[in-house]
């Protein structure tokens, strides 16, 4: 630490890698499908932090595109667990404000759970308390290819060498968002596993050992408390 004063203001935007939930359940004998269901109560509490601080975007790591790898009954309770929270949780969600949106490749996903997400997704579209987002059949590979893409069938005569940054930033599945400023992973691992990786080329990575059902808002705090101290460049040569 620089200083014994906090440099910078809260963070716009959140984003979390929530990892832990199958060790969470095995430490306590349990099957790895109640892991992930404790670990998506935890969700709830998180966001109402996040909103209750005045953080105005969180976005949530719940399937990556490499899960599909898991055993099928694994990957079963998770899509049964997610189409479990949408019909559970929406009606809270529009009531508190939040706005919800699911990023990644949908279309892999069962048509109940595609209608499941566009109604939630409808519902709370004028809530604007926080905005959770939550990336699911997602990967951060697959979003600068699916963007890059996108901006080619929205310019069909012209070369990539006209694509800017600006350009393809506009066609991320989070162009709705500014740029992540604190990345968080629970669980004890040291990487982003392919996660936001244009979004966050410049977040502060925050790693933690605390188990994602264990990580309550107080462990949020002091995450966020952490990123406030940092001495954030953006690749200048300000002094240190």
């Amino acid at each position: 630490m620089s200083s014994s004063i906090p440099n910078n203001p809260l963070p716009q935007h959140i984003a979390i890698i929530m990892d832990g939930n199958r060790r969470w359940a095995k430490k306590r004998f349990m099957p790895a499908a109640l892991g992930h269901a404790a670990g998506a109560k935890r969700v709830r509490d998180i966001v109402k932090s996040c909103a209750e601080m005045g953080i105005p975007h969180l976005s949530l790591f719940a399937f990556s595109t490499e899960n599909w790898k898991r055993p099928e009954e694994e990957v079963s309770s998770l899509m049964n667990l997610f189409m479990t929270y949408l019909q559970k949780e929406v009606d809270s969600m529009n009531a508190n404000g939040v706005r919800l949106k699911v990023v990644g490749d949908i279309s892999r996903f069962s048509q109940a759970l595609q209608e499941l997400i566009t109604r939630a997704e409808a519902v709370t579209a004028n809530n604007q308390a926080i905005t959770l987002t939550v990336c699911a059949n997602y990967g951060g590979r697959w979003d600068m290819i699916q963007a890059a893409q996108a901006w080619q069938q929205a310019h069909p005569g012209q070369s990539l060498q006209d694509l800017t940054e600006e350009a393809l930033a506009s066609h991320l599945s989070t162009a709705y968002a500014p740029e992540v400023d604190l990345l968080i992973r629970t669980g004890g691992e040291s990487r982003i596993s392919n996660f936001m990786l244009w979004q966050a080329a410049y977040a502060e990575l925050y790693y933690t050992d605390d188990l994602w059902p264990d990580f309550t808002p107080k462990r949020l705090a002091k995450a966020i408390d952490w990123f406030q101290y940092r001495d954030r460049r953006f690749g200048s040569s300000a002094p240190i």
